[in-house]
């Protein structure tokens, strides 16, 4: 029975194929939403980490969340300094969805206003660190060359440097300048802050503040993006419907072109099951080498989105499981035709 299952599948190896390369591509996408999904978390951990910063002080009205600009005065920063266990303390404004114009084309990019020199300060790998008003470095997502101008809503800035690729927020690039340039272009120029990063861990802080660390609020930043990655999820189960859908179409047209073959292999003996389990072995098989083409696909496919994409490993681990749940799934659509096979038709004209 299995010799005449692999036989069958090198008979009709072109209609195979297609259902590889079709059932293959929509599991590669399916791998791809599962590094969407991830590459969230991974660019919060990104942008959080690269502060390089021990503990986090926010507006408690902002729970946690780097992205709610919820600002409050600069002269905490002096009261937060003066704790007896922090080393060192450091102002940071951040904007979120700034709009900005870069040569002909309009980018929505983040604001990071760092102290020159302190905690978040970042060291280009392009060009040279902040070291004047209006200048910015920028992320080599923003596409923003250096020694190109930006205008950010009714600011310039000339970028001096860039550095790789952090974004936040789903692939908005971030633009790093002085606080003082970020306080005039978002808070009016008012001293305030939206964060003090610290080195050392603070013991009191102002009323109104509270004390979190870099995982507190990659937590708290990420659940602004819940709805998005539980929209991604829900897409990726159904590219696995769609790819079960596209075996189970292909192993239906088989099953009724190999009707006769079903009547004359029940006449010498084999029973249904027999037959269910061989075209199941069939829809396996495909399915198998579609899962191994997607794990091989998908790593050239992530260029397509501007978010991050890391697909996890435990995606690629399950995805041999997946294949073997897909394939029996799809196999069900002809057991009617193996069951219906009627062995006297084996006979007939």
């Amino acid at each position: 029975m299995w010799g005449l299952t692999f036989a069958d599948l090198r008979y009709r190896y072109r209609q195979f194929l297609i259902a590889v390369l079709g059932a293959g591509v929509v599991l590669a996408m399916a791998l791809l939403l599962s590094g969407l999904a991830d590459g969230f978390q991974v660019e919060i951990n990104h942008a959080v980490g690269a502060v390089g910063a021990d503990r986090w002080v926010l507006a408690s009205n902002a729970q946690g969340r780097i992205a709610a600009e919820a600002p409050f005065p600069e002269a905490d920063l002096t009261t937060i300094a003066a704790d007896s266990g922090v080393t060192r303390a450091d102002p940071l404004v951040i904007l979120p969805q700034q709009v900005a114009h870069i040569g002909a084309i309009t980018n929505t990019v983040n604001v990071f206003g760092v102290r020159r020199g302190g905690l978040g300060d970042p060291r280009p790998t392009v060009g040279r660190d902040l070291s004047a008003p209006g200048e910015v470095v920028a992320s080599t997502a923003s596409g923003a060359a250096v020694g190109s101008e930006i205008e950010v809503g009714a600011a310039h800035f000339r970028v001096v440097g860039q550095i790789s690729d952090p974004t936040l927020l789903g692939g908005g690039p971030i633009l790093y300048m002085s606080v003082s340039d970020a306080q005039r272009l978002g808070l009016g120029g008012r001293l305030l802050v939206t964060a003090v990063v610290t080195r050392g861990v603070p013991d009191q802080v102002p009323a109104g503040l509270v004390v979190l660390t870099d995982r507190q609020v990659e937590t708290n930043t990420l659940a602004d993006l819940s709805g998005g990655v539980q929209s991604i999820d829900n897409s990726k189960v159904f590219m696995w419907v769609v790819a079960a859908i596209i075996i189970a179409a292909l192993l239906y047209v088989s099953a009724l072109q190999r009707s006769r073959d079903f009547a004359v292999l029940k006449a010498l003996g084999s029973s249904s099951l027999d037959l269910f389990w061989s075209l199941a072995l069939q829809a396996v098989v495909v399915t198998f080498v579609a899962a191994a083409f997607a794990m091989i696909v998908s790593n050239f496919m992530g260029g397509m989105f501007s978010q991050p994409v890391d697909i996890p490993g435990s995606a690629f681990a399950t995805m041999p499981l997946i294949a073997v749940v897909v394939g029996l799934l799809s196999s069900l659509i002809a057991l009617r035709r193996v069951t219906r096979a009627d062995p006297a038709a084996a006979f007939g004209g």
